[in-house]
């Protein structure tokens, strides 16, 4: 879910404050989290509020702007990536859409993904340019995946010392539900006597943007009834709500 996401404290963080306990203890954090689950639970909202909270410089990558028609360039991309981190540690490099540039080696014919993953590998065990005496090799560059087919990705990636940690970011609850409506219409006209709770109970299974994409339809339809003289605000009540619920189309996976 996506609170038990935002209960835990970045591990970054916390390494980066107390640095000097973790090497007294020899203790070495984990080198990236993988967030996955289905297409709009939040996964990238989750990755970018980690970074906020830990106040690091972030770098946000798109995974197919890693890929390139040109021999060598996709693998030289992922090492620049990993360059500009490290030159501006402590780092989070954001991965969205991991699946796309690191998916099982052997599935592309091209081979450029088999490099692409080899290469990040690589990257992510230090093994070029990260040595120091005191062994903490990874120390000032932390990384994020985001995917929702996790089960394409490469699974060298998913062991101890890389993604150390994997998250699920599912489909919300009704409390989840709840909690994301109310966030959304923090920021919207809408009728005080609108009950979420009937909304709540109407959206079963919906993801946050099918939910976001509902106040944004009805917003819509709202002001076009405003434009239209048949209603006197576009404030968003039951009726849009109604007509925007009907006409929202979402994918269910």
């Amino acid at each position: 879910m996506l609170n038990h996401g935002f209960k835990r404290k970045p591990k970054p963080k916390l390494y980066f404050q107390y640095s000097e306990v973790f090497r007294s203890y020899d203790v070495r954090i984990g080198k990236g989290v993988l967030l996955y689950g289905p297409s709009g639970c939040g996964k990238t909202l989750l990755a970018r509020a980690i970074a906020a909270e830990s106040k690091f410089e972030c770098i946000f990558i798109k995974g197919p702007e890693l890929l390139s028609k040109y021999i060598g360039s996709s693998e030289e991309n992922v090492r620049n990536v990993f360059e500009r981190a490290r030159a501006s540690s402590p780092c989070i490099i954001i991965f969205d859409e991991l699946d796309s540039f690191a998916p099982q080696r052997g599935s592309d014919n091209t081979g450029v993904t088999d490099r692409v993953v080899n290469q990040l590998l690589t990257e992510m065990d230090g093994a070029e340019g990260l040595q120091d005496n005191t062994h903490y090799r990874f120390l000032g560059v932390f990384v994020i995946g985001c995917t929702s087919r996790m089960d394409l990705i490469d699974p060298a990636l998913l062991r101890p010392g890389r993604f150390d940690h994997l998250l699920e970011c599912g489909i919300p609850n009704k409390e989840d539900r709840a909690d994301i409506l109310r966030i959304i219409l923090r920021s919207v006209n809408f009728d005080p006597e609108l009950s979420i709770t009937k909304w709540v109970a109407r959206t079963d299974g919906w993801t946050g943007a099918d939910l976001k994409a509902l106040i944004t339809n009805a917003q819509f339809d709202a002001m076009r009834k405003t434009s239209d003289g048949e209603a006197k605000d576009s404030c968003v009540s039951f009726c849009p709500l109604l007509r925007a619920c009907l006409n929202t189309n979402f994918v269910e996976f």
